[in-house]
């Protein structure tokens, strides 16, 4: 069973950065998976942030998010990092991170997910 858990969060102003962590357990390595952020806002559905394909490192990211938030990943620490820049107001939510050995970025499409880590972005 895969365990991810997430951290990092907290209170900054715009235009401010943070950097989320991701750890994940439950395997000696994670190749054959991919590992995504997500969000979601009071009152909206949560959506798709970054995420990594952890066998070839490729990365995607949601258009809201690109040249202002960057995915890495550290294999020896099983862990994903979300490098956030240049914070808005609207991305003020909770960070879930989630996993999969799927082929889909959708969020019905991911098997494990983290508990969250909120991040409020203030003015």
């Amino acid at each position: 069973q895969v365990q991810l858990v997430e951290s990092g969060g907290g209170l900054v102003q715009a235009g401010g950065s943070l950097r989320l962590s991701c750890v994940a357990s439950g395997r000696t390595n994670f190749i054959g998976y991919r590992m995504g952020w997500f969000r979601q806002a009071p009152g909206k559905e949560r959506e798709f942030v970054g995420g990594i394909i952890w066998s070839g490192g490729s990365i995607s990211y949601a258009d809201s998010v690109k040249g202002r938030f960057t995915i890495s990943r550290d294999n020896a620490k099983n862990t994903v990092y979300l490098e956030m820049n240049s914070l808005k107001l609207e991305d003020t939510a909770v960070y879930y991170c989630a996993a999969n050995r799927g082929v889909s970025w959708s969020y019905n499409a991911m098997d494990y997910w983290g508990k969250g880590t909120l991040v409020t972005v203030s003015s």
